[in-house]
Order: C-alpha cells, then sequence, then structure tokens
C-alpha cells in the first residue's frame, strides 16, 4: 500500500471471507439461492469513509523461525523518520482452517457434478490471507538448478495445505505467466512436470566452464605456451584480450541485471491491482548488486557498477503493492570452486608489475592463482547473497540461501507469508510530496520482525514510477490470472454458438464484443450464459414497491501470453414486482453474452459486478478455439 491507502467500510457477505463449505454446499444445491437477509423494502446501509493511511504489514516470528500469533495492538510500536505514531488500526491475519473433510468432500462432490461446461466461482476452501507467487529464474540461474528446483516443487505440492493460492512465473528473456492463481494442486503438479514451467537456459548467464571470459583466457594461456625460441604476445596484446573478456562479462552482468529489475516492476504493477498481501518466492542465483574493482585487470576500475540504487526502487515498488519477497538461491549450497574436483584456474593474466609495467603471468599452477579464484568465489558468492538478503529486507520477506531443502523454503515462505499483522498509522506529513519516509517497527518481548522499510509520500490516485497505484475492485477482477472473487457468486455456462444445446437460440448479427473488428483469421464465437445467485445482491427501492438489481456482466479474452484479445461489458436491471420477489430470490438473476475469440488458446475472465453495492465475483476458464 502507497502512504494515500484510501479504506473503503462496506458490508460484505461474511461468506466471501469466513464462508464454510457446509453453507455454500446447501447454497449450491439450491442453485445459488438464498432468502435475503435484508427484510423486503429495507435498503442495505453501505458506509463510505476516506483517510490518509499508511499501512505496514509486519510478519512477526520467534528464535526457531515460527510465526508468532495473538500479539495485541499495545505491544507494537511503528516510527515514521524516526518519530514513534499513533497505531490507528491494527489487525491480525492467520492461515485459514481447512474445512472438515466431509464437509470439503461433499462440496468437491457437488462441483464435480456440474454439467459439461459449467463452472462456478463458489469457492472450495475458505479465502486464504495472503496469495502466492512462485518466480522460476532462469535469466539468473543454470538449468541443472531449475531442473532441481522443478522436482522439489513437486514434492512440495503433494504435501501443500489445502487452499493455498499458488500462481506460477517465469522469467528467461522475458516474465511469463505459466499459471494464474489456483488452489488445485493437482494442476500445479501438471504445470512443473509439462515443459511450460521450464524457463530455459539463460541468454546472458555466464556459466563457470562455459563462458566467454574462459574461452579468452584461456585463448591468452596457448598464445603464452609457445614453442622454445619463440616470443609469446607482448603484454599490451594480452592486456587487451584479458580486459576485452571482462569488459564482455560486466555487459552481461548489466544486462542480466537491467532485464531482472524490469521484470520485478512489471511483477510488482501486475501484482498490485490484486488486493491484499502477495508473497513472491523467487527462485534465483547469481544475482549480483555491484560489479566491484577487479585488481587482476589492467584497468581495474572499467567495469565497476552498483545498482543498490536501482534495487531500492524496485523494492519500495513491491513494498508499495503489499509484495513481500522470498528468495531462494536455487543452486543451493555451494561448494567453493577451488574445492570442486574438476577445478582447473586459468593462470595466465596479466599484472601490473612494481615498476609500472605490464607483466604476463605464466599459466603454471600456483598459490596466488588458487587465492585469486577462492577470493573472487566468495566476494561474489557474498554479494549475490547480499543482493537477495537486500530485497527480502526492505520488502518484508526473508532469504533462504545456503540450503538444498528448497520445498521447506517454501514452506515456511507460504506459512509465515500469510501470518502477520496489519498496521496502519496517519502519516504526520500531510504533503503528497513523493518524499521518501523511513519505517521502524518496533515490538515488545524481542520477537525478529519482517516489514517494508519506508513508503513514498504519494497520492494513491495517482500512479508514478515509485507507486503502482490502487485499482478499482473491478479492475483487479478482471486482470488475467488472478485469483477467484467470490464476493458475487454465479455460475457459468460457456459454450461454442455451434454447439448442439444452442440450436433454435438467436444470437446476434456481425461481430461481437467490443474488439471483435480488430481480430483476425478464423474466430468462434462463445456464448457465455450466467446465473447470479440473489444472496448479498443488494436492491434499491423503486416506486409502486418494485425492487431493482443492477448488475455488471463482463466477459474478457486473453490469450496465452495474457495479451488483451476481446472483452464484452453489458449493464443490466433486473426489476422485481412485490409478488415476482421470492421467486426471484429463488431462482436469481441471468444473462447470456456473445464473444468472438480468435484461434489459438485462450482464456475467459468471467466477472459480474452489483453496481449497488461495488462487490465482484470473477472467475477465469480455459479454452482452446481450433483454426478452421
Amino acid at each position: 500500500m502507497v502512504c494515500a491507502a484510501r479504506l473503503l467500510k462496506q458490508r460484505t457477505p461474511s461468506m466471501a471471507r469466513f464462508g464454510c463449505c457446509a453453507f455454500l454446499a446447501a447454497l449450491f444445491l439450491a442453485l445459488l439461492p438464498a432468502a435475503n437477509a435484508q427484510a423486503p423494502g429495507v435498503p442495505t446501509p453501505v458506509f463510505h469513509t476516506g483517510a490518509n493511511l499508511v499501512l505496514v504489514d509486519v510478519v512477526v516470528t520467534d528464535k526457531s523461525g515460527n510465526a508468532v500469533h495473538g500479539l495485541d495492538k499495545a505491544r507494537f510500536h511503528i516510527f515514521d523518520d524516526g518519530k514513534e505514531q499513533p497505531v490507528a488500526a491494527f489487525d491480525e491475519h492467520q492461515p485459514p482452517l481447512a474445512p472438515p473433510p466431509e464437509a470439503t468432500r461433499a462440496m468437491a462432490a457437488r462441483l464435480a457434478a456440474l454439467p459439461p461446461h459449467t463452472y462456478t466461482n463458489i469457492p472450495l476452501y475458505p479465502e486464504s490471507t495472503a496469495v502466492n507467487v512462485l518466480l522460476l529464474d532462469g535469466l539468473n540461474t543454470p538449468m541443472a538448478n531449475q531442473q532441481e528446483a522443478r522436482r522439489q516443487m513437486i514434492e512440495y505440492l503433494g504435501h501443500i495445505a489445502p487452499g493455498t493460492s499458488l500462481a506460477v512465473f517465469t522469467l528467461s528473456s522475458q516474465l511469463r505467466m505459466v499459471e494464474g492463481f489456483t488452489t488445485d494442486a493437482s494442476r500445479l503438479v501438471a504445470v512443473f512436470k509439462s515443459k511450460r514451467s521450464i524457463a530455459g537456459p539463460s541468454v546472458v548467464l555466464n556459466h563457470q566452464n562455459d563462458s566467454t571470459q574462459n574461452d579468452v583466457e584461456n585463448e591468452l594461456n596457448n598464445m603464452i605456451a609457445t614453442s622454445p625460441g619463440e616470443s609469446g604476445p607482448s603484454p599490451e596484446t594480452a592486456a587487451a584480450l584479458q580486459q576485452f573478456a571482462a569488459d564482455l562479462s560486466a555487459t552481461q552482468t548489466d544486462l542480466r541485471v537491467r532485464m531482472t529489475l524490469d521484470a520485478l516492476n512489471q511483477l510488482a504493477r501486475y501484482l498490485s491491482a490484486i488486493p491484499g498481501r502477495k508473497n513472491l518466492i523467487w527462485f534465483s542465483g547469481s544475482f549480483p548488486i555491484s560489479l566491484d574493482p577487479d585488481p587482476e585487470q589492467p584497468l581495474p576500475f572499467m567495469n565497476v557498477r552498483t545498482y543498490a540504487n536501482d534495487m531500492r526502487v524496485t523494492s519500495d515498488l513491491l513494498a508499495a503493492a503489499r509484495v513481500a519477497v522470498y528468495p531462494v538461491d536455487a543452486r543451493g549450497m555451494m561448494t567453493q570452486t577451488t574445492a570442486d574436483a574438476a577445478y582447473s584456474p586459468n593462470a595466465a593474466r596479466v599484472v601490473v608489475s612494481s615498476g609500472g609495467k605490464l607483466v604476463v603471468h605464466g599459466n603454471s599452477m600456483n598459490d596466488s592463482s588458487v587465492v585469486n579464484d577462492y577470493q573472487t568465489f566468495m566476494t561474489q558468492t557474498m554479494e549475490e547473497h547480499g543482493s537477495m538478503q537486500q530485497i527480502a529486507e526492505q520488502t518484508g520477506g526473508v532469504a533462504a540461501i545456503n540450503t538444498n531443502d528448497f520445498k521447506e523454503a517454501v514452506a515456511r515462505a507460504v506459512q509465515n507469508g500469510s501470518s502477520y499483522y496489519s498496521l496502519a498509522f496517519v502519516p504526520p506529513d500531510k504533503k503528497m510530496n513523493g518524499r521518501y519516509h523511513r519505517i521502524r517497527v518496533a515490538i515488545d518481548g524481542g520477537y525478529k520482525l519482517g516489514y517494508r522499510n519506508g513508503y513514498y509520500a504519494d497520492a494513491s490516485a495517482r500512479p508514478n514510477g515509485h507507486n503502482p497505484g490502487a485499482a478499482a475492485l473491478v479492475s483487479s477482477a478482471t486482470l488475467h490470472g488472478a485469483p477467484p472473487s467470490s464476493q458475487v457468486l454465479f455460475r457459468t455456462q460457456v459454450l461454442a454458438a455451434s454447439d448442439p444445446e444452442l440450436a433454435g437460440v438467436h444470437f446476434q448479427d456481425g461481430p461481437a464484443g467490443d474488439m471483435a473488428n480488430t481480430l483476425k483469421g478464423p474466430t468462434t464465437r462463445y456464448i457465455v450464459g450466467l446465473q447470479v445467485g440473489a444472496n448479498g445482491i443488494q436492491l434499491t427501492d423503486l416506486p409502486g414497491g418494485v425492487r431493482q438489481s443492477q448488475l455488471e456482466f463482463i466477459v474478457v479474452a486473453y490469450d496465452a501470453d495474457g495479451k488483451r484479445l476481446n472483452f464484452v461489458d453489458r449493464s443490466f436491471a433486473f426489476g422485481i414486482k412485490p409478488e415476482e420477489y421470492e421467486q426471484r430470490m429463488a431462482s436469481g438473476f441471468r444473462g447470456r453474452l456473445a464473444l468472438d475469440v480468435p484461434a489459438g488458446k485462450a482464456f475467459l475472465r468471467i466477472v459480474v459486478q452489483d453496481l449497488n453495492s461495488g462487490n465482484a465475483g470473477a472467475l477465469e476458464i480455459p479454452v482452446n478455439t481450433a483454426a478452421k
């Protein structure tokens, strides 16, 4: 959350937060109807209040790293630029308890018994306090380490807590969504077993035994190893080759860092549209925070770079979107380069002598070569781990380094990232001038805390470079891959217009969808039938005792890369006469939309919004339109 956070307090169905499967099963059997909680003729009250608040999610853990529950507001102290501020709002979040197994099985059986091509956004499990994102970073991780991470993720998903919400992204040449948010562990296992979860070999990552740096150094070794009587390369030639290798390696590192930070910024902006806390579990390796002077190079300061400021900007953007980063070093417990059985030092190098001259050292095995390689490995590893710890600390997450147990690291991140306290305070500086404020949280009792380190004093309605802005509810509901929403419950049947079940049904002529005229190639028309449960729908009073609901039906088609293909957005007003009230409450509200979708794999995001209350329900289904 950014500084100018707008709070909206309104009546929402308790089922959306705490609903149990037994109640939902009964609701499902009645085809989503329920008696209106409000008596006929009495409008549902909606209260809106606004205030500028800074929201800080705080994870509290004990010495063993386990989440601490049951702490009260009085034990927390929050500081803005060193000055303590009163805690204006306080709430504890814990992972929801799984519903009784028999209720879960009964609900799953009923959902499985839906007619063909019929779906519902009725949740099988209670809503979680946070959602989780797995980012498999192939840009910074060797292929062998990627394969091990995927293997352990499959094992982890076999024991995952029911109802855990996960999404999967990969990063290679670009950021890709592999699977949107889902609580279906079997679906995620299938993703990890498929090629879709393979990010691929990095386009810019230098591997220890397959790098341009090694190629040039080997060539330098060959040039020095001349026959007796022949002269080797001049020091200037050798220095130029050595500097070329260092320059190329630095350029590749710079490109890799920029691509990684751009992807994290993109992910922050995407996740900012999803309400609540997000835990980003980032499998990566060899991500540096700086390029230090290399005393072994003729021009040691030529390739010096630091990415600390760029990383802080990215960390702040993630923190503003309530994204806590949990980096996991995908290389696991590493062996020192010099202790590897395949180790062979590149001893050929050019150094500056005490007299200021360039001198070529031969390629003999010597202690200085081993010491140099050892120091290089240790320095690089410390910087890479330091960058992971920095982005974790600045966003309120925890880095997992020097461990081979990836599934335990993910389980701990999911558990602790779903157990946190939300604190809010009124910023002392009323000026929304974009200035950065540092946050410090203290607690009585000596526990370890994880939280974001600061915020920019920006108006939430004005997105900018370090503030993604608050998204409207309907915007987040229509976002490709976002978690399903269940504030408004509905079920939908999605059929191709040519389906025999729709025989005799008349549809509109001409293109279907607001972007239909831009589509190229063959398309398939899908008919989306909607039935909305009346429970929780807010009604307004009209003359003559008529009550009215106002619903907005939206269907958005996305391609496999998340690009919007087509959409349709229609509003419907349903008037209910007094004598029709009971029947309408039992049958709900119905609508039908048509949408043209081009050939290929696509996803339909289906949203229903109650315009009177602002609540929304959403789900996403895949379709595969064959070319004709």
